[in-house]
């Protein structure tokens, strides 16, 4: 299966507003791709999506109060147990009313850095790491052992003076359509961007030189 997420927030003058929901039919596409699974088009998905959202525009909560989730979701249905590509695939969309990812809302977060687990990678065991994390009073985990990298509910980007880093997107981290927004929009605002590895930015850290850091 290849699944999508997003989530549709409702105005202040009730209006309703998708955000960029074709950057995630193109990456169902890559997905599917890598699946051998036949995908919708891009027209295709935008459509469902907006279908379903139209009909459970009721269900989106009203401003700051949360959201509607968005979950696109394309599955081998056919009949087959064995291992290989099914004889036929089913595409939905369903929907759920959610609250704030977490509990501080939109307060800062207080990340667990983990240096014994991997994140994400070959050797993936990724909810142990997070886990570990909250069972200690932490929002999330950020690191890849020597790298910060994305937590499991966004990516990162390092703030020092006029430049603005987040980890490049090499088969670990998600290559989320909020990071991507970020960058551009960053761009145009005259900001430099860099996509690297942060292997150094704990240190910057803990000695004042990185001014900020955001998710």
């Amino acid at each position: 299966a290849v699944y999508e997420g997003t989530k549709v927030h409702r105005k202040e003058d009730g209006r309703v507003i998708l955000f960029r929901p074709e950057q995630n039919a193109i990456r169902m596409k890559f997905g599917a791709e890598r699946m051998c699974m036949p995908s919708p088009s891009i027209d295709q998905f935008v459509d469902a999506v907006r279908q379903t959202v139209l009909a459970n525009k009721r269900w989106v909560p009203p401003p700051g109060k949360g959201s509607l989730y968005i979950r696109p979701l394309l599955m081998g249905s056919g009949q087959i147990l064995g291992l290989g590509a099914a004889p036929e695939y089913a595409f939905l969309v369903y929907v759920s009313p959610v609250g704030n990812y977490f509990k501080e809302g939109f307060a800062p977060l207080n990340l667990y850095v983990e240096k014994d687990l991997d994140r994400a990678s070959p050797r993936i065991i990724g909810f142990k790491a997070l886990t570990k994390a909250k069972s200690r009073g932490f929002s999330d985990d950020s690191v890849n052992r020597k790298n910060i990298e994305e937590v499991s509910s966004c990516n990162i980007f390092i703030v020092k003076g006029n430049a603005i880093s987040t980890p490049a997107v090499n088969g670990t981290i998600l290559p989320g359509v909020t990071r991507r927004s970020i960058v551009e929009i960053a761009r145009d605002h005259g900001y430099q961007t860099v996509s690297q590895e942060l292997s150094s930015t704990l240190v910057g850290i803990k000695t004042g030189l990185i001014e900020d850091k955001m998710g």
